[in-house]
């Protein structure tokens, strides 16, 4: 039998990864929600209530992306999430929001904000919804566009 494509491998470690990701920060919204609501947005409404739904939601898909029949849509419903918090990212870091253990500068918020689209991207890719920019050879053929 033949071992496992470096991709799959690739894959699985990244899944681990981002699992183990949502997983703690999941953790951190139920245990902690108060201090999360300093870089909420205004404009939510019920932010306590759903910065804890979040926090839910972020382990139910830690348990979900290391699951088969669950994991394409734990990837994409965490593509989804990680779009629709990127205001909050934003806030914290135009408004110079302390959040400790978080360092308030930006030396943080500048990666932190141009690796949100990677965060999207690692969600897509380690549950098998894209292959972007690698394409899985399916039968032997080439991939699309070589």
């Amino acid at each position: 039998m033949a071992s496992a494509p470096a991709s799959d491998l690739t894959r699985a470690v990244m899944r681990c990864v981002l699992a183990a990701f949502y997983l703690t920060a999941g953790i951190a919204h139920l245990w902690v929600p108060e201090k999360l609501l300093a870089i909420t947005p205004s404009g939510v409404p019920f932010a306590t209530q759903v910065i804890l739904i979040t926090g839910a939601c972020e382990i139910a898909g830690a348990v979900a992306l290391v699951t088969r029949p669950l994991r394409w849509w734990a990837g994409v419903a965490f593509a989804l999430y990680a779009l629709c918090v990127w205001p909050a990212n934003i806030k914290h870091a135009l408004e110079g929001i302390d959040l400790p253990p978080l360092p308030n500068s930006w030396l943080y918020h500048g990666p932190r904000l141009a690796l949100q689209p990677v965060l999207i991207w690692w969600a897509l890719y380690c549950a098998g919804v894209i292959d972007w920019p690698w394409r899985r050879e399916q039968g032997g053929s080439a991939p699309i566009g070589d």
